[in-house]
C-alpha cells in the first residue's frame, strides 16, 4: 500500500559511506532516529549484490513499517517489492515506472532546478517531485543549484509532496521548510556520521 505522506527525514544511502557489512544496520540507526522513508541508492553494476541489499533493506523496512525507495532501477523496486523508486529526467521513466509498479507505488521524480519538470511530472502522476542542490553537496559537489525562489515558486504551484536535497543540515534546513519543503533528503548528514541515529534525529526533530 502507498504511504499516505512523503514527509519528514529521507534518508539516502551511499556505498561510499557505508561498508556493505553494515548497510541493514545503519539503515535501521536511521529509521530508529526518525526516518519516514529510506531511499536505496547504489549505482554500481553488481546486480547480485544490489538484489541482495535491497531484499534486505526492503524486509527492515517493511518491519517498520517505513517506505523503501529504490533508485533509478524499476526492475529492482519490483522484484525486491519496494514501496516505490525515484526516477531522473529521462521522459519515459515515470510512464514505465508507473506501468511496471502499479498505481500504488510512490514515485518520485527528479526536478533539478526547473519547475517545468516538476510540473509535467506531476500532470503524469508523480506522487512528489524533488528539487536541488539548495547547498554545497559533498555527495554531489557539481551538482546544479536550486534556489530558495525555486522553491517558494513550487509550494504555489504543486500540490504534491516536495523532497528538498543537496547540503541539507538541521542549520540551513528550516530555510527550506519554512518556504515549502514537505521532506528532506539527506545522505551523508545521515550516513556520513559517527552516531547516525542521533544524527537522523537532529533532522526528524525539526518536523515535531
Amino acid at each position: 500500500m502507498k504511504h499516505p505522506s512523503c514527509r519528514g527525514l529521507y534518508a539516502i544511502t551511499d556505498a561510499l559511506l557505508i561498508p556493505d557489512d553494515r548497510l541493514t544496520e545503519a539503515v535501521e540507526q536511521a529509521i530508529l532516529g526518525g526516518a519516514w522513508l529510506i531511499q536505496y541508492r547504489d549505482k554500481s553494476h553488481d546486480d547480485a549484490r544490489r538484489l541482495t541489499q535491497a531484499r534486505a533493506l526492503n524486509e527492515l523496512c517493511q518491519h517498520h513499517e517505513v517506505p523503501l525507495i529504490i533508485n533509478d532501477d524499476v526492475e529492482l523496486a519490483a522484484q525486491v517489492g519496494a514501496a516505490g523508486v525515484h526516477v531522473g529526467k529521462d521522459d519515459s521513466a515515470f510512464a514505465i515506472a508507473r506501468a511496471r509498479l502499479g498505481g500504488n507505488a510512490l514515485i518520485g521524480v527528479s526536478c533539478y532546478d526547473r519547475l517545468d519538470l516538476a510540473l509535467e511530472a506531476v500532470r503524469a502522476g508523480a506522487d512528489y517531485v524533488a528539487f536541488g542542490a539548495f547547498f554545497p553537496s559533498p555527495t554531489k559537489p557539481t551538482e546544479i543549484r536550486a534556489s530558495v525562489a525555486l522553491l517558494r515558486k513550487a509550494r504555489a504551484a504543486l500540490n504534491v509532496p516536495i523532497v528538498a536535497i543537496g547540503g541539507i543540515t538541521p542549520d540551513n534546513a528550516p530555510l527550506l521548510l519554512d518556504v515549502g519543503a514537505d521532506a528532506l533528503a539527506v545522505v551523508s548528514g545521515v550516513f556520513g556520521q559517527p552516531d547516525i541515529q542521533a544524527a537522523a534525529r537532529r533532522y526528524a526533530n525539526l518536523f515535531a
